[in-house]
């Protein structure tokens, strides 16, 4: 590996390179990620990684990409995927005239890792409790023993009113669901050990908080869902997301298509979504 302490600078972050890990800094301008900054640094074992990549990207720029292993990474498992290219925090990015000195780097961490596959526990950090965001429907707190949701009467469903407010210790958990808030019907539900089939609309679900127009954005929420997702880990294993919601009511679907419908015609969701959208919803009749 590289000598101790050696850093490697590119746009938006820096890697310090450990003998055993990978120091990321994030840079905190007003161009950096908002999930970066409130990230504001990550060390990531060597153990954590099993590879690592140099591409060239737009605009005279390379980069260079770290690959966590699948299970290691509590913020990536909670992503499922969902994030997007440019909030990548395993991705560094370089100007061009970097690359020979990118190279290098590349090869040395290669030469370094020497795991690979899904790893048993989660070597990266989650984000410290306690955490808060506001969804559309609920304020959602976390104090790192406990999730709390409180309805506001502008956006909760009745079904939730009718609930009360919520609070689930980590120990009732195996799990969360994240999606992400710059898609359509953005969500975060706790999935619960004693309930084996949860209401299909997020929005009736008492364990669940739904996202919108400014509600629950990613730096928020993500960081949330990871920092319990790792509770929850430490308390027991983690259960699989269902493959597969129950069949919704065709009234519900035929609503929600109309609902669409409207928002498509505001010129608030593209063509492309609004078609692909309703295919899903019409696939789950």
């Amino acid at each position: 590996m590289s000598r101790m302490g050696d850093v490697l600078a590119g746009f938006h972050a820096a890697w310090e390179f450990e003998s055993d890990s990978v120091l990321i800094r994030y840079e905190r301008g007003i161009r950096t990620p908002r999930l970066f900054q409130v990230l504001g640094e990550r060390r990531v074992p060597l153990a954590a990684l099993q590879g690592v990549t140099l591409t060239h990207g737009k605009r005279g720029t390379v980069i260079l990409r770290a690959e966590p292993r699948p299970g290691a990474d509590p913020l990536l498992e909670a992503a499922d995927g969902q994030l997007k290219e440019g909030s990548d925090p395993y991705r560094l990015v370089l100007p061009a005239d970097r690359e020979t000195l990118a190279e290098y780097y590349a090869d040395e961490l290669r030469a370094a890792l020497t795991e690979s596959g899904p790893a048993q526990r989660y070597l990266v950090a989650a984000p410290d409790a306690p955490r808060a965001f506001k969804a559309y429907d609920a304020k959602a707190s976390f104090d790192g023993r406990s999730v709390s949701f409180r309805w506001f009467w502008t956006g909760a469903s009745s079904a939730k009113w009718k609930a009360g407010d919520q609070t689930f210790a980590v120990g009732e958990l195996s799990g969360v669901e994240w999606r992400s808030p710059e898609v359509l019907e953005g969500y975060l539900r706790l999935l619960r050990r004693d309930v084996a089939a949860p209401p299909a609309q997020a929005d009736q679900d008492p364990g669940a908080v739904v996202f919108g127009l400014g509600y629950g954005p990613v730096h928020e929420s993500l960081p949330f869902a990871a920092a319990v997702l790792a509770a929850v880990r430490e308390c027991g294993p983690v259960a699989a997301v269902p493959a597969s919601a129950p069949r919704r009511d065709p009234a519900d679907i035929a609503e929600r298509i109309r609902h669409l419908g409207e928002l498509h015609q505001a010129g608030l969701v593209t063509d492309e979504e609004f078609s692909l959208k309703k295919a899903e919803l019409l696939a789950e009749l």
